[in-house]
């Protein structure tokens, strides 16, 4: 990959003005982090808040409530058209961050209404049982989630090939341990801020229960958690979108090499999505890391739809102190992180650190489960944070893994096939998260049981993951990918 410090202006002929770009400085970085920190508050209030929500306060069946979220990841294969609409057509006169603001101000907007149609959606299961109408709005609701995952696909696969434009080999590893750590520490922010929001006595335990004497029993009071939700859906996704603006403004213009990286970025034919998608498929190393990248981020992420429920259903945990749970989990990640890319990558080189990363949370899922049979919450956090410092080691690495696997010409694109191989494996890993629990509770009948099944399934997965990293090559990979650039460009000219 080519590392010109140069960005030639093809609009003028003076190439004498060309001035060297000046590197990225940690306050940056910082500052671009704060994108990542807000899809961190993301992610808090979509699976940690809603999700709990739906299963425990609700009632939405397990598998219905988790395939409605994981739309939201079904819909990554539009990561690869937005990551080549953003190497080929700028938008506001930028390849990256005209993307990157729209999404945000879609993906923030649809938070709040989808949170309306899960109301929705607990009224009709109250009122008639699981009827054509509640199923209508279980499927409303994951068009919501559909078209919030299709607005975060345009904002944050732009974002990823934007971190790529501004750094070179030598300062990328220190970005994204920077980047990513403050997405962690967008999740500890959110569920501090969330648990307190959320806080409320009347929202916690037999205080949220009201008399249907339809029923001759006692129904969750829907109202209440509105008032009570309603207002953290308003006031997160607004600081989220605050953010996305901040972290970005200027940020391309200044610092961005595409131009001077790309040997086509001044061409009129510039590489298509089906030149692109040539690029991509002529590497049998972009299958190999797509796979490794499935595997990992599955076995990372099943327990996304069952953490919270499993402190509420084995711990006895109301919804603020369910939220909590994800603080250990990202102090956790927050140091693994950022230790790692200090540290770890510079030392023991990418393949070398994300293994260590995947035994570590082998070891963690084993806590995990044993503190659900000794039922202390203070095991769950303990094995939470450990999980926590586990998946930071192989955020880091992976992720630094994934950026050296991208060519500088379709650089979007690539980032667009990662990002799809990642949300599609978090959308499963959601949906069998769910399918798992069921399955478990079939069987067993005993809470702890069915959900220490699932963390069981993970750990093995990710012993599958070490084994698909030792089939990873990047200098195969480079090396054909650039042959793959270079034959279609020749084609072009002929």
């Amino acid at each position: 990959m080519a590392t010109s410090n140069f960005s030639p202006h093809p609009e003028s002929d003076q190439s004498v003005d060309m001035k060297p770009l000046p590197k990225v400085n940690v306050p940056t970085m910082f500052r671009l982090g704060l994108f990542q920190m807000g899809l961190g508050i993301m992610s808090l209030l979509t699976l940690g808040v809603l999700n709990r929500v739906m299963i425990d306060e609700l009632k939405v069946l397990p598998l219905i409530a988790a395939g409605a979220i994981a739309m939201h990841q079904f819909v990554s294969p539009a990561r690869i058209w937005f990551g080549q609409m953003s190497d080929s057509k700028p938008l506001f006169g930028y390849n990256r961050t005209g993307y990157v603001w729209i999404g945000a101000a879609i993906f923030t907007i649809v938070s709040f209404l989808a949170l309306q149609v899960v109301w929705q959606l607990g009224s009709s299961l109250q009122a008639t049982g699981w009827s054509f109408a509640t199923y209508s709005w279980a499927a409303v609701l994951a068009l919501m989630f559909a078209l919030y995952g299709l607005a975060l696909s345009a904002s944050s696969t732009p974002f990823a090939a934007l971190l790529v434009d501004i750094t070179d080999e030598d300062n990328r590893s220190q970005l994204i341990g920077i980047v990513w750590s403050m997405l962690m520490i967008g999740i500890v922010i959110g569920a501090i801020v969330s648990s307190r929001l959320l806080e409320r006595p009347e929202i916690c335990g037999a205080a949220l229960l009201s008399y249907d004497p339809s029923q001759t029993n006692k129904v969750v009071d829907i109202a209440k958690l509105q008032q009570a939700v309603n207002p953290v859906f308003i006031i997160m996704p607004a600081i989220v979108f605050g953010l996305s603006l901040l972290a970005t403004l200027g940020i391309e213009k200044k610092y961005s090499r595409f131009n001077s990286r790309s040997t086509i970025v001044a061409r009129e034919d510039q590489i298509s999505l089906g030149k692109a998608l040539k690029v991509l498929t002529a590497n049998r190393q972009t299958g190999v890391f797509f796979g490794f990248l499935l595997v990992l981020t599955l076995s990372i992420f099943m327990q996304d739809a069952v953490l919270e429920p499993y402190g509420g259903e084995v711990f006895g945990m109301c919804i603020s102190q369910t939220t909590r749970l994800n603080i250990p989990f990202g102090i956790g990640t927050l140091i693994g992180i950022s230790s790692t890319g200090f540290l770890l990558l510079p030392r023991l080189g990418k393949k070398q650190t994300t293994k260590i990363g995947c035994l570590g949370a082998v070891f963690s899922f084993c806590l995990i489960i044993m503190a659900g049979f000794s039922g202390n919450a203070g095991v769950l956090m303990g094995s939470l944070l450990c999980f926590g410092l586990s998946s930071g080691v192989i955020t880091a690495g992976a992720t630094s893994l994934m950026l050296d696997l991208t060519a500088a010409e379709t650089a979007g694109t690539f980032i667009g096939a990662w990002g799809l191989s990642q949300a599609m494996a978090r959308g499963l890993a959601t949906v069998l998260g769910g399918v798992v629990l069921n399955v478990g509770k079939t069987l067993f009948g005993v809470p702890v049981l069915a959900y220490g099944l699932v963390f069981a399934l993970q750990a093995v997965g990710m012993l599958v993951a070490v084994w698909c990293l030792r089939q990873v090559n990047i200098q195969e990979f480079q090396v054909n990918a650039k042959t793959a650039i270079a034959s279609i460009l020749e084609k072009e000219l002929d």
